[in-house]
């Protein structure tokens, strides 16, 4: 992710409740041990791989992401002299260089932020040892798209079209038609590829307009800094406006999250 779409380490850890509870479900289909090795890509601030740190006490977890931002609160909050079992590296999922080195390599709500899955697949598969297996969930085909209907919308009205000239969807969401190839191709065999809908809540427009605020940084990075805010209200009132709240003041954005579980044969 280039430095204009540089994450919020701070912002982040404050609105991405519901990743962190779609991350826990994950974790307990991993139904681990207690004694493995696991790569926790794209670790953000750390606390999904300090959840996991707590399912495998005999083990480790290494937790890697591409913002320094991120790593840098990851290493604060869980410093290696007081939790020997969890370390945090500055590194792309695209360029993984280890070998050999993992049981299992997990991954929750982070690569759709990615180009190349073809690449992400083989250096998981050079990580992992025979008999790993692999976890991911991410966002699949469909996911947000009364959202992003929204933001597409936004970008192509008059008040903001000028900043938005040439821009291109920046996420990609896959089906399981391209991931089960793509396994395949990086030697790894396809346990359950499958889309999954999801409810994302937040509280209210002000809930929503902190989880844009933290993720739609490809949209918000075209935008001089004192437009921001406005393009930010604007898209979460736009949304809220279509979609109100429940009786309890939450705000429902449906998503669908691709999930794919694989194993290194040999």
């Amino acid at each position: 992710m280039s430095e204009r779409c540089r994450w919020n380490a701070d912002e982040y850890a404050r609105s991405s409740q519901a990743q962190l509870g779609w991350a826990r479900e994950l974790i307990d289909a991993l139904k681990l041990r207690g004694d493995e090795s696991v790569l926790d890509i794209g670790c953000g601030d750390g606390k999904v791989s300090a959840e996991i740190a707590r399912r495998v006490p005999r083990g480790s977890v290494t937790g890697i992401d591409s913002s320094e931002d991120m790593i840098r609160r990851a290493s604060a909050s869980w410093p290696a002299a007081r939790h020997p079992g969890l370390r945090f590296l500055l590194a792309d999922a695209q360029a993984l260089g280890m070998k050999d080195r993992f049981d299992v390599a997990f991954s929750n709500a982070v690569l759709h932020w990615v180009t190349d899955h073809r690449a992400v697949l083989r250096g998981v598969a050079r990580a992992l040892r025979p008999a790993g297996r692999l976890l991911f969930q991410m966002g699949g085909r469909g996911n947000g798209a009364a959202i992003f209907a929204v933001a597409a919308e936004l970008t192509g009205a008059r008040a903001w079209r000028a900043f938005f000239e040439g821009f291109e969807f920046p996420w990609a969401f896959h089906g399981p038609e391209e991931y089960a190839p793509w396994c395949a191709e990086a030697g790894l065999r396809a346990v359950r590829i499958e889309l999954i809908p999801k409810k994302m809540l937040q509280r209210g427009a002000e809930g929503l307009a902190a989880w844009i605020r933290t993720t739609w940084m490809p949209y918000t990075a075209r935008l001089p800094e004192d437009r921001r805010e406005s393009f930010i209200a604007e898209a979460a009132d736009c949304y809220v406006s279509h979609h109100p709240p429940d009786a309890e003041g939450m705000v429902a954005v449906d998503m669908v999250r691709l999930e794919v579980e694989a194993v290194k044969d040999r």
